[in-house]
């Protein structure tokens, strides 16, 4: 079981299989480097928010933060989770951070703007 198995199997689309994978890691993580714990937490995050368990995914990314906090992924991820569900301000933060580590990264930075946008149109709504 490894790391670069469990990937192959997220993506192959066999998310049952990938998510075994990745919790066997995980069940042994005082093996993983940081990096690698940070990527098996994400990852199985991905599998949870694919299933829209989105607050099991969040807490898997709140791990992988945890392992390695200079790994912009993670902040992205738990940021659409977070403005999935209306938490315009904590999705706010989390894209701003991953931004913060990756200037590059334009998908964070698109869903920061997004994210902005939406919150001001909800308090001229007046909600």
């Amino acid at each position: 079981m490894s790391l670069q198995e469990a990937d192959a199997c997220l993506r192959e689309r066999r998310l049952g299989r990938a998510e075994e994978l990745y919790s066997g890691l995980l069940a042994r993580r005082d093996r993983l480097c940081n990096e690698d714990c940070a990527v098996a937490f994400n990852n199985r995050g991905q599998i949870k928010y694919l299933r829209v368990d989105f607050y099991e995914a969040m807490e898997d990314y709140t791990q992988a933060i945890e392992c390695n906090k200079d790994f912009p992924i993670p902040y992205y991820n738990r940021g659409l989770v977070l403005y999935r569900l209306g938490f315009f301000d904590d999705a706010i933060k989390d894209f701003h951070k991953a931004v913060e580590l990756n200037p590059a990264f334009e998908d964070a930075r698109a869903s920061l703007k997004q994210a902005a946008r939406d919150k001001e149109a909800k308090q001229a709504r007046g909600y």
